[in-house]
């Protein structure tokens, strides 16, 4: 197929794939990587033209590459073809939207296709913020946890209520209200940030984010570590938070504290980027930082506790491309244990120091 793009139109940016050699998880992983990320009219037909824009649209064509038996996050963004041209809707991020640029780009260069027919749309502050309105809450002074594997951490017992895109549940630790959320559309980079700037409108005075962290140390095997931190490198600039972990995350046994960066899409993170932020960084995300940022401009605390999913500095059987398996589900799990642990001793107001059986 030959392309028929030449310039994209205003508006549009071109979306080139990366150098996949230079990339840190190696031609192999990102590969697998991006089989469970693209859409399935994408890897099953040619197309004219690829353009990624914001919208939230669950009438349009679904991928059947959608995750299963999960709670939360399962959903992709969708597509709407217009006779040879395909339009997808990733829910509205500026971040996310070019996330998914890169990762539809990159794909179909390494399956041999023309990448230069992919643009994508990088949607406005007002639509990325009014995509969130929907989220109604009524909160007064709650910790909302949200983020990944809410359905663990939340009473089992309990009961989540559904509203479009999300359900949430409330609970009681340790005399303190909390409200557990999750999203089933991914919160990637500054969505994230404006869920917290929305649920401090809403009334919620301490967010707590849990999900998963690559590493930027040698040293640390994925899966068997904690990270924490209260310091976010977000487009070129350092950001601080009024921490709601203080001190006492970070001492805790198989927890690693360190500064954080804040990446708009894994397929950024090549090995000229590690050189850039190693050693002086520990971890990398997308979200902690624009969540930090909206916790401070709105004056509430905010604290991260995530899994060590994969490391970006040495090479270990575990990666993005593989988060499925049972031996990295069981490790998870313990992992997850240990999360809710310390989150209800940080509320039953222990001290900051070791729990019994640390280092």
């Amino acid at each position: 197929m030959t392309s028929l793009i030449t310039e994209p139109a205003p508006g549009l940016l071109r979306a080139s794939p990366i150098d996949v050699h230079g990339h840190t998880m190696g031609p192999g992983s990102l590969l697998r990587y991006l089989e469970i990320k693209v859409h399935d009219l994408i890897q099953d037909q040619d197309w004219d033209s690829i353009r990624v824009v914001g919208g939230y649209d669950r009438t349009a064509v679904v991928s059947r590459h959608e995750k299963a038996g999960k709670l939360f996050n399962i959903e992709r963004p969708t597509a709407t073809a217009q006779g040879r041209d395909l339009i997808l809707q990733a829910f509205p991020g500026a971040d996310y939207v070019q996330h998914y640029a890169l990762i539809t780009a990159t794909y179909l260069a390494m399956t041999g296709r023309p990448a230069d027919i992919v643009t994508y749309q990088p949607p406005g502050h007002e639509q990325c913020r009014s995509a969130l309105d929907t989220l109604d809450l009524d909160l007064d002074g709650e910790l909302v946890i949200v983020g990944w594997g809410l359905e663990h951490l939340a009473p089992r017992s309990g009961v989540w209520t559904r509203g479009p895109g999300y359900a949430w549940q409330r609970a009681e630790i340790a005399g303190r209200r909390v409200a557990y959320l999750g999203f089933l559309h991914s919160i990637w980079g500054d969505a994230a940030g404006q869920v917290v700037a929305r649920l401090a409108e809403l009334g919620a005075s301490d967010v707590v984010y849990v999900g998963k962290v690559g590493s930027l140390s040698p040293g640390i095997e994925p899966n068997t570590w904690l990270a924490t931190g209260n310091t976010s490198l977000l487009r070129g600039a350092l950001v601080s938070w009024d921490d709601f972990f203080g001190d006492f995350a970070a001492a805790q046994e198989g927890v690693h504290s360190g500064l954080h960066v804040s990446s708009p899409s894994i397929l950024l993170e090549d090995r000229d980027w590690l050189s850039r932020h190693s050693p002086s960084y520990a971890f990398v995300d997308p979200e902690i930082g624009p969540m930090g940022a909206a916790a401070y401009a709105a004056g509430i605390r905010f604290g991260y506790l995530h899994v060590v999913s994969n490391n970006l500095a040495a090479h270990y059987p575990a990666d993005l491309s593989n988060e499925r398996h049972n031996d990295v589900l069981r490790r998870r799990a313990v992992l997850i244990d240990r999360i809710r642990t310390i989150i209800t001793l940080r509320l039953a107001g222990h001290p900051a120091h070791l729990l019994e059986g640390t280092r």
